[in-house]
């Protein structure tokens, strides 16, 4: 479960309140609206719907929906991860979905109870920087990082919920002893701190280290700005731990009494369309098929080939990766 069980859920709705009184769906979403508000406002003018929003830290809205219960006003859940989805799900929360909204994405992108799917794919990479890396002889797995060729020359973001999301997936491929080895063989390494993934990857452009562990879409961010952008990122060998795959992902609430509205609103999210503007403006991976991948790094079939086998409900299993950072003095 999150650590964030601790929160009282009325600061949880002062912090991510909106007006649900009269709206046609609600919408809990743990995407921001920076990101999403231009697609849910179509979605609005396409369809004649009114939409609230109730905008959030993902995590934080999966424990406010687990304490609001059967009483939710939520029809769908819309979150940043698959370990929150996983968590709701776990909580008997979520209805299953039909097969008509199923069968739009590859199986690897629901989860095997068919209560979530994803709406988008956003993969681990590996940074680094070309002038400075031989790229015929790049790591082939995660824990190639640990050798002492790599001393100092890597960073990673441990406070980060993308790093623990990843981490989590780690413990379900290798096992706990082996990622926590891991761990403790980086920290030995010197592997360098940051907040955040585009800290990481503007690291890399500025020479503080030569890798760096992050999201994929993070150096598309600085590259569609500056082409000229001195970094590149590369996968690990197929199936290796370092190769997650994470999704965002919506789910019905089995509360809601809209779910007709709610099955059109998923449906919106996986037309080709949407799925294009995800690709073009978020730089995510598309989850439909003949939807290109635009500048992302690899194309999703070929993605798919490279992810470990997990089943993306088990990333809620969050405590114990937590628990092995605090042990290890990373948070």
């Amino acid at each position: 479960m999150y650590r964030f069980l601790a929160l009282p859920v009325a600061l949880l709705l002062i912090l991510t309140a909106c007006d649900t009184g009269s709206e046609d769906l609600v919408i809990y979403s743990g995407r921001g609206q920076a990101l999403v508000g231009t697609i849910i406002d179509q979605f609005e003018e396409e369809t004649g719907l009114s939409v609230g929003v109730r905008y959030g830290d993902t995590a934080q809205l999966a424990v406010a929906l687990a304490e609001e219960g059967d009483r939710t006003r939520a029809d769908l859940f819309w979150a940043q991860d698959a370990g929150a989805l996983g968590s709701v799900h776990a909580a008997g929360m979520l209805a299953e979905l039909p097969d008509s909204i199923l069968q739009q994405v590859d199986a690897a992108y629901a989860n095997e109870a068919g209560t979530w799917v994803a709406t988008s794919g956003r993969a681990r990479t590996l940074v680094y920087a070309p002038s400075r890396v031989d790229t015929t002889d790049l790591p082939q797995s995660i824990f190639d990082l640990t050798d002492p060729a790599y001393e100092g020359r890597v960073g990673w973001a441990p406070t980060n919920g993308s790093f623990q999301s990843h981490l989590t997936a780690m413990r379900r491929v290798v096992g706990d002893d082996s990622t926590r080895a891991w761990i403790r063989a980086m920290k030995d390494a010197g592997a360098k701190t940051y907040p955040r993934n585009s800290a990481i990857v503007q690291a890399v452009a500025n020479g503080d280290v030569d890798f760096g562990l992050a999201n994929h879409y993070y150096l598309y961010n600085f590259t569609s700005e500056d082409p000229n952008f001195p970094g590149a990122q590369t996968f690990f060998a197929p199936g290796d731990a370092g190769n997650l795959v994470n999704v965002a992902g919506v789910g019905v609430m089995r509360t809601s009494e809209r779910v007709d509205a709610a099955h059109k609103f998923i449906s919106f999210l996986l037309s080709p369309e949407i799925q294009r503007y995800i690709v073009e403006e978020i730089f995510e991976y598309p989850v439909v098929a003949g939807v290109e991948a635009g500048t992302a790094a690899i194309d999703p079939e070929e993605l798919e080939g490279l992810q470990p086998a997990l089943d993306l409900d088990d990333l809620r299993d969050l405590e114990e990766t937590l628990s092995m950072l605090r042990d290890e003095g990373l948070l």
